[in-house]
């Protein structure tokens, strides 16, 4: 395995599960939309709602998370070695140099946000600054830096709508069903009825595996990070040694949520019982064993 193919393989199969994503949703609305009886207005008027609802998500939600977070950015005085860190990496991935802030906790973690590399940014937690060499480090900003680049956070944007979609059309469809807002479609009224029977099936089970779509992408798009943040640094190693020591860490983040876990480098919460495989279901990233063994394999 070299690191050229570990990123092609991850880029492919991003891709591949993004497809089938709108199949699905595709699939699901065409279902319910019959089994409804109001044909693609009803799907139309769901999907903007969706969308709508997305955009401000979209623009905005860099600046909720940092916030919630409890990041506070910084100039180049303030720590000149994370700071040339950055600019030196971000430099030589071709990229625009992001907004740099740093999170007040001694669990070690990192993430980047924003919408596109113009509009970017990167917090690292005070733990991850006392506990990673340069080395170390160099290599989860580059894993963060690909991030950026690879424009994960708009792929995750658009999963999110696809996401939002399902749900609303879900939910239209059992609410209609309780207050008996279903049009009789009267020329095939048993063929509506075999829809209404599979709209009520997906409406039940669509927004569960929706949901586990979005994180099949969202933990490829960690091995593609981890890759494209190797062939910045050439040093896969580092990025290795990095994961072994904030996952070894049991401290959990403080200001992480269930809403933002997906964007740092290693599961913010640790040590607050997710074990077990059906939580590993809705894990947001892979096993930090699998990404280390990729690594070192590189």
């Amino acid at each position: 395995m070299n690191i050229y193919s570990e990123i092609s393989k991850n880029i492919w199969k991003s891709w591949i599960i993004m497809v089938l994503f709108v199949i699905f949703v595709s699939t699901i609305a065409y279902v319910i939309s019959r089994a409804m009886g109001y044909g693609i207005s009803f799907t139309l008027v769901a999907l903007i709602i969706s969308i709508i609802s997305s955009v401000g998500s979209y623009y905005f939600s860099d600046q909720v998370v940092l916030s919630t977070t409890g990041a506070v950015p910084i100039k180049k005085s303030d720590n000149p070695q994370l700071y040339r860190i950055v600019e030196n990496l971000a430099i030589g991935d071709g990229i625009p140099m992001p907004k740099i802030y740093i999170i007040k906790d001694l669990s070690p973690n990192a993430f980047a946000t924003g919408r596109d590399p113009d509009h970017a940014s990167i917090a690292v937690t005070s733990g991850i600054l006392d506990k990673l060499n340069k080395n170390e480090l160099e290599g989860v900003i580059a894993h963060e830096l690909s991030h950026i680049k690879n424009f994960d956070i708009r792929l995750m944007a658009i999963s999110a709508v696809l996401v939002g979609f399902i749900a609303i059309i879900a939910d239209l469809f059992m609410r209609g069903l309780i207050w008996g807002n279903i049009r009789n479609e009267n020329e095939n009224r048993r063929g509506q009825g075999i829809f209404i029977i599979l709209g009520l099936v997906f409406a039940i089970i669509a927004p569960l595996v929706a949901l586990l779509i979005q994180l099949a992408i969202s933990r490829k798009r960690e091995f593609l990070a981890d890759a494209s943040g190797t062939l910045l640094t050439r040093y896969p190693e580092g990025l290795a040694r990095a994961l072994e020591k904030i996952s070894s860490d049991p401290r959990p983040l403080h200001g992480a949520t269930s809403a933002t876990a997906h964007l740092f480098i290693v599961n913010p919460f640790k040590g607050k019982g997710f074990q077990g495989w059906f939580a590993g279901l809705f894990n947001t990233h892979p096993p930090i064993e699998e990404r280390i063994k990729i690594l070192r394999s590189m």
